[in-house]
């Protein structure tokens, strides 16, 4: 199964940062067992939305150069508040450092203004027909899928210095 934690892109600057949103809601699954009469997002749901959002900003910096974005370190990460159904988590990620196959971050999620989550991601990313050449035309599939839901977040019209998309 996958997990969609950006539900929709409200600021954006290449190369700079993202801004995204997380609306939960008590329809989603995992909430039924986390906590049983207490709802709230898991943690690691939090951690994974930083990812996300690092992620989208990384793909659209590069021009979506890789179909492939994975965690490879998560630092000084910090639970400060519960995300309970009903509320929004807006994730706030800033590119750190970038090189050729890696990328760090500094995540921040809030709920109410008030601080849920924080850490120092790195990502790393690369195309599945590096290691593999016959695997070229999965990596194309990939970038289009990833390209077509990307307009599905991020509709241009928000915060944006660069006239993207």
């Amino acid at each position: 199964m996958k997990f969609f934690l950006v539900d929709r892109i409200v600021a954006l600057e290449a190369g700079k940062s993202i801004t995204t949103v997380k609306n939960v809601s008590l329809a989603e699954e995992y909430l039924q067992d986390h906590f049983p009469g207490f709802p709230v997002l898991p943690g690691v749901m939090m951690v994974e939305s930083l990812v996300q959002a690092s992620a989208w900003l990384l793909r659209h910096t590069e021009d979506f150069r890789f179909s492939t974005i994975l965690l490879k370190q998560a630092k000084a990460l910090k639970f400060n508040n519960f995300v309970t159904p009903g509320k929004s988590l807006t994730v706030t990620s800033t590119i750190h450092k970038i090189d050729d196959s890696e990328c760090t971050f500094k995540g921040e999620g809030s709920v109410d203004g008030r601080s849920a989550v924080s850490a120092k991601i790195t990502l790393k990313r690369f195309n599945l027909r590096d290691q593999n050449p016959s695997l070229e035309k999965s990596d194309e599939q990939l970038i289009a899928q990833l390209r077509q839901q990307f307009t599905q977040i991020w509709d241009g019209t928000s915060s944006s210095k660069n006239g993207c998309c």
